[in-house]
């Protein structure tokens, strides 16, 4: 069993360290926010990563039948109330009930 002083010194190089790894990210943030690059993949990214998010989610969707028909509603949805509110929230909850609700009753298989 190691005595006391190795125990506290344990303690406080572990609680030194995680103080630094949680402070970092905030002590970087400040030259990043000045960075033309930064700025320009703020206003750039999210359209993109949500087009890469609905292709990875569609990628193994059926082209045909009454298997794409709860999806395909769904994104329908989901889009059409985005495009009328601009709320992120209201558009990705309004898509995934109309596809629970589509998928569960009536074209529950």
């Amino acid at each position: 069993m190691p005595d006391a002083r190795y125990a506290i010194a344990a303690v406080l190089v572990t609680a030194a360290v995680t103080w630094a790894l949680r402070a970092l990210p905030f002590a970087a943030l400040v030259p990043l926010r000045e960075s033309g690059t930064v700025q320009y993949l703020a206003a750039r990214m999210p359209a993109g990563v949500m087009v890469i998010l609905v292709l990875y989610c569609l990628r193994d969707l059926p082209r045909a039948g009454a298997s794409a028909l709860a999806p395909t509603a769904a994104v329908a949805v989901t889009v059409g109330l985005h495009l009328w509110r601009r709320n992120a929230l209201l558009s990705i909850l309004g898509g995934t009930a109309v596809h629970v609700v589509l998928a569960s009753t009536v074209f529950a298989s």
